[in-house]
């Protein structure tokens, strides 16, 4: 039993300790979706105006790195990013575990000060919204999870089985 005023020893004590707590929990789960993407069906898209599974995939690979350059940089310009392409699985899995590296290595040094900056997204000229960098990181790990969970479902209409994500699936217990 611990001490009674201690604090646990998972408690974060700064808002880089809270994100790296929650990556650390969604992540592995995220990696293990891609891990089973099939690098023959990239092309495949479960309706005419989605997304290509290879292109859904390379999108979750990428997305930890928004981390990165959100905290890096205070606008980010969508006209110069990177067009998509169709890429094996382990490409994938690499591109995915350098983002999270470098995402791990960025947070454990920022400050709680370095999430109240003013943070925009462009196109363009057109600034498209400015937050505070804090919302921005917040809007970010949200848009990873949707994807990913978007991913699930693609996986699961070709058949592929899936991993327990937030519980056991038909396919896999915990």
């Amino acid at each position: 039993m611990s001490a009674p005023n201690a604090a646990p020893p998972t408690q974060p004590r700064n808002i880089s300790q809270s994100f790296l707590a929650e990556l650390e929990a969604e992540l592995p789960t995220t990696r293990r979706l891609l891990e089973r993407v099939p690098a023959d069906l990239g092309a495949w898209k479960p309706h005419e105006k989605s997304f290509s599974l290879g292109h859904l995939a390379q999108l979750v690979a990428r997305m930890p790195g928004w981390l990165t350059l959100t905290m890096r940089q205070s606008v980010l310009d969508l006209s110069a990013a990177p067009s998509y392409t169709l890429e094996k699985t382990e490409t994938l899995l690499a591109e995915f575990d350098r983002n999270v590296n470098e995402a791990r290595e960025v947070l454990a040094k920022a400050q709680d000060a370095d999430y109240m900056v003013m943070w925009s997204l462009k196109a363009g000229e057109r600034i498209l919204f400015t937050l505070p960098r804090l919302a921005v990181m917040r809007q970010n790990v949200n848009h990873l999870i949707h994807h990913r969970g978007q991913l699930s479902v693609y996986l699961r209409l070709v058949n592929v089985p899936l991993p327990s994500i937030y519980g056991p699936t038909a396919d896999e217990r915990w």
